[in-house]
């Protein structure tokens, strides 16, 4: 059985951190891009950042760049999102998805863009930012 799953998430003051995990089971882990996307509520899911498969290539949204830093750990097939300076904007529903990638191609930008891309998708951790 495939699974993605969540954890991490809570209640946070404005400009504190969270670490998001994302534990993966049931697949071959390796030869996907995992991606990470959230739901605010009333706006669309967008995505916000991704790490490739083998070459851990990552991609990240401007809205979060140089705040949020994504790694993966292939050896215990997870991913996490390491997010810093949190801002009340970034309240929101954070879902890791799983894209078939094994060749490094096409770029990740492309993937992150393209939720179509993503086989496997995890139920979300709530995140809220307090200001």
């Amino acid at each position: 059985e495939v699974q993605l799953v969540e954890s991490g998430g809570g209640l946070v003051q404005a400009g504190g951190s969270l670490r998001l995990s994302c534990a993966a089971s049931g697949f071959t882990f390796d030869d996907y891009a995992i991606g990470w996307f959230r739901q605010a509520p009333g706006k669309e899911r967008e995505g916000i950042s991704c790490v490739g498969s083998r070459d851990s290539f990552t991609t990240y949204v401007d809205s979060v760049k140089g705040r949020f830093t994504i790694s993966r750990d292939n050896a215990k097939n997870t991913v996490y999102l390491q997010m810093n300076s949190l801002k009340p904007e970034d309240t929101a529903v954070y879902y890791c998805a799983a894209a078939y990638h094994p060749v490094g191609r096409p770029p990740l930008d492309v993937v992150l863009a393209t939720e179509d891309a993503y086989d496997y998708w995890g139920q979300g951790t709530q995140v809220t930012v307090s200001s």
